[in-house]
């Protein structure tokens, strides 16, 4: 059932298949609606990745290529790896701001936050990013940096234009995935050890709000479609994802995923989330309006924990860390 709901989903979006595109090579990429277009090799060892993010304008997509303590800058026109920004200590988060030509990356392994010029590629830029920077969040209004320190319990704000650190605020528990709300201008972060999402002002750097999350355990990724007006939290604990209705801060959908959820990707296209979990498993949800139901899930490949999702092509993402012993970028799209 989940195959030809995934298949009819593909053909009702309008998606002819690319000439240049591959059959599916698998059975499990049937079952999603998705098949392999391309898999390109990455550097270096066959270790693990962690954030994505992609500047549209460039056509540039940022890995965080964390076992291997490196950026990768990939071009998803010519589907060639541009660079290998090194010295980015277990890099861990990555969000690119095209509108201010930067783009930033929490290196855990030394406290940083490290900042990089789009243009040249290089490092411009270290920030003092707490003890554990992991998810980052930008207030353009604000032109500040929200920062998860994960194990410091706290967020951690940061002046995009100084690279000062501006304030420390304590949320009382271990910080998940940090969000913007283009909407509501606010910052909004998953305290993981209480079960809960916080509302922050980035104009006072204050917690203003603070929501219970009945049902999720260990809220880690965070993803938020401002115009639906909903959050995706995906809970690590117990492979679930609930979605909140950000106006009435009510769980609208609680639905399973594959075993610790990790990444998420929405495309607004295709009204489509894409949650990639630590076990290799994949999981797409279908929108429609305030709701979500689930369109298909099945194993993607190992350690498959990370997505990025391009919203022109409605093509995917997945840094793979082992395949036949090395690295690779498997690009995909629906079927």
């Amino acid at each position: 059932m989940l195959a030809t709901a995934a298949i009819l989903g593909a053909c009702q979006s309008g998606l002819a298949p690319s000439p240049t595109s591959e059959m599916p090579s698998s059975g499990e990429q049937t079952t999603l609606g998705l098949r392999t277009i391309a898999e390109i090799p990455l550097s270096s060892s066959a270790s693990r990745f962690d954030y994505q993010s992609l500047d549209p304008t460039r056509k540039q997509l940022y890995i965080a290529h964390m076992g291997a303590n490196l950026v990768t800058v990939f071009d998803i026109q010519t589907r060639e790896v541009i660079t290998d920004i090194e010295n980015m200590a277990d890099v861990h988060g990555v969000l690119a701001v095209p509108e201010i030509g930067l783009t930033f990356a929490t290196t855990t392994g030394s406290h940083e936050v490290a900042v990089i010029d789009q243009q040249s590629l290089r490092v411009v830029a270290r920030m003092a990013g707490g003890n554990y920077p992991d998810g980052l969040a930008y207030a353009p209004d604000q032109g500040k940096l929200f920062v998860s320190d994960q194990f410091g319990k706290a967020v951690i704000v940061l002046d995009a234009n100084t690279y000062e650190l501006i304030d420390t605020i304590d949320v009382g528990g271990e910080v998940g995935n940090t969000r913007y709300d283009p909407a509501s201008h606010q910052i909004l972060a998953n305290v993981q050890t209480r079960n809960q999402v916080v509302n922050i002002d980035p104009k006072s750097d204050q917690v203003i709000a603070r929501t219970d999350v009945p049902g999720c355990e260990h809220p880690h990724g965070l993803y938020i479609d401002a115009e639906a007006r909903l959050a995706f939290i995906a809970c690590e604990e117990n492979a679930t994802m609930v979605s909140v209705d950000l106006n009435s801060m009510q769980i609208t959908a609680t639905l399973k995923t594959g075993d610790k959820p990790d990444v998420l990707a929405f495309d607004p296209g295709l009204h489509r989330l894409y949650i990639a979990a630590e076990s290799g498993v994949l999981t797409i949800f279908e929108e429609h309006g305030n709701k979500v139901e689930l369109l298909a899930q099945g194993m993607l490949a190992p350690s498959a924990h990370t997505v990025a999702v391009d919203p022109e092509t409605h093509r995917l993402y997945f840094p793979l860390e082992n395949q036949d012993g090395k690295p690779v970028l498997r690009i995909m799209e629906p079927s």
